[in-house]
């Protein structure tokens, strides 16, 4: 894919891991943006991949943006108010976009900080779990700015409107058992056992047929903004496409039959 973006693939399941160690894995050229969109992309095409595993390089999982670049306003951070904005939205809002859309489920494996935008990364994806010394801030308002790639739709959502305000506009960060407290990681891990852990949710979830999570994936995203009515139409529509499966097929006559199925995504 890119250097940016390590990818490992055994199976049904992807390992995809931010490769700027040296940086605390920041994303803040263009070059990364699109490193991750092309991979979202690539992970919905191909339908036998079935979950994905996200983290990071060395010590971070995501520092955000590059604090650097900002002091020196170069970069993603050049221009006028004008170009800031249209680069913002040409930029590093692509990534909220690239994730919601993909469909396949993703586990984000948080093995050290989750920085500005990098903790709104981990809430890009669908599970979250932690290893013991990861941390947690969305601390835009520590440098003076606000959430630009749409941290405040997506936290709020994760944890709630109250936790979210607290860290929002406090800053502050949070540990990672206040973090499962929250609600925002699924587990605490030890550091050395994470990205094992993370890889079992993957099979646990690559273990079903790709179109039911997929198109379980999608009914959790569009639920979070639709009404209950609109939410039952879609969910009729899919339950319909899914019972004419030969998935779901053979996991019927495997439960009949009491033994385990075996899907052949189709």
């Amino acid at each position: 894919m890119d250097d940016f973006l390590l990818v490992e693939r055994d199976g049904a399941v992807v390992t995809a891991t931010l490769n700027r160690p040296d940086e605390r894995n920041a994303i803040s050229e263009q070059a990364h943006i699109e490193a991750i969109e092309r991979f979202c992309a690539a992970m919905t095409a191909d339908r036998g991949i079935k979950a994905v595993v996200l983290t990071g390089a060395g010590t971070a999982f995501c520092a955000g943006g590059n604090v650097k670049s900002m002091r020196d306003r170069a970069g993603m951070f050049a221009g006028s108010p004008l170009d800031l904005r249209n680069q913002y939205r040409a930029g590093i809002q692509r990534i909220p976009m690239a994730l919601y859309e993909l469909e396949v489920p993703v586990i984000a494996a948080v093995n050290g900080p989750a920085i500005g935008a990098g903790l709104d990364l981990a809430c890009m994806c669908d599970i979250r779990i932690a290893a013991e010394g990861a941390i947690f801030a969305e601390s835009f308002v520590k440098l003076g700015i606000v959430p630009g790639d749409g941290g405040a739709w997506l936290l709020p959502r994760v944890i709630g409107m109250a936790r979210a305000s607290l860290m929002t506009l406090t800053g502050d960060a949070i540990d990672a058992a206040r973090a499962l407290d929250y609600g925002l990681v699924s587990e605490i891990t030890p550091p050395d056992r994470l990205l094992a852990r993370a890889r079992e949710i993957a099979a646990r979830v690559a273990a079903n047929p790709g179109h039911a999570t997929r198109l379980a994936k999608r009914l959790l995203r569009e639920g979070q903004d639709m009404k209950l009515g609109p939410l039952l139409e879609l969910s009729a529509a899919y339950q319909a496409l899914a019972h004419h499966t030969a998935d779901h097929e053979e996991a019927v006559a495997a439960f009949l039959e009491k033994r385990p199925p075996a899907f052949t995504d189709r």
